[in-house]
């Protein structure tokens, strides 16, 4: 049975409540309708920042008003993509012969959302985002290899290993802009995932090297 989750700073993976899927049954629910959703989800969480006297660039972990915040709305995000995962053929049956495939591309416009396919194998650098991220697995298997930070004096940069999770068809993961992972492609077909991120601070952006305990920007 396909689940939600929420991937947090300290390397953890939380099983989060899922709305059920009769409750989220919309036809027809195109695409546009779920971009105007998403984007009325993020102005309406910027606007509750700013009553709160909160800047929604701040970091996710320098405050644990900031930190329930990004839970909020990760939460009604989570319940738009998995509403277009069970009302969007279009979306269920997308196979991309590139790696990557953008869906939506506008200046100005602070999302990302595009398809990624991995052949079997197929291993990513270890990297945070420097934004909140939601990933939908449409088809094969994604394992993840979650860190986080553990700096010392000589390696301010250091990190270690937390736990390892492997999402399925069906699955929604989300993640603060500050958590750490790796990502492969597991099994015997290729990983294709609906992928949905907001707007990237470059600065906070870095991939890891575990043996050197060096953080570059990614």
């Amino acid at each position: 049975m396909s689940k939600d989750w929420l991937v947090i700073e300290e390397g953890r993976c939380q099983p989060c409540p899922k709305v059920r899927e009769w409750d989220l049954l919309e036809t027809p629910y195109r695409f546009y309708r779920f971009l105007t959703e998403v984007e009325d989800v993020l102005k309406a969480h910027a606007f509750r920042c700013h009553s709160d006297g909160q800047s929604s660039g701040q970091s996710s972990g320098q405050s644990s008003g900031q930190s329930s915040g990004q839970y909020e709305y990760l939460s009604a995000l989570r319940r738009l993509v998995r509403k277009l995962f069970i009302n969007s053929y279009w979306l269920q049956s997308q196979r991309p012969t590139a790696p990557l495939l953008n869906l939506y591309d506008e200046t100005g416009y602070p999302l990302t959302v595009q398809i990624e396919t991995l052949l079997p194998g197929t291993m990513s650098p270890i990297h945070n985002h420097g934004t909140w991220g939601i990933v939908a697995v449409l088809q094969g298997q994604e394992k993840n290899t979650l860190w986080r930070r553990s700096p010392e004096r000589l390696f301010p940069d250091k990190i270690i290993c937390v736990e390892e999770k492997t999402f399925c068809h069906g699955d929604i993961v989300s993640f603060l802009p500050e958590a750490i992972h790796r990502i492969q492609a597991v099994g015997i077909e290729p990983l294709v995932t609906f992928n949905m991120y907001g707007e990237t601070d470059r600065k906070r952006r870095f991939r890891f090297d575990p043996l050197t305990h060096q953080a570059r920007h990614y």
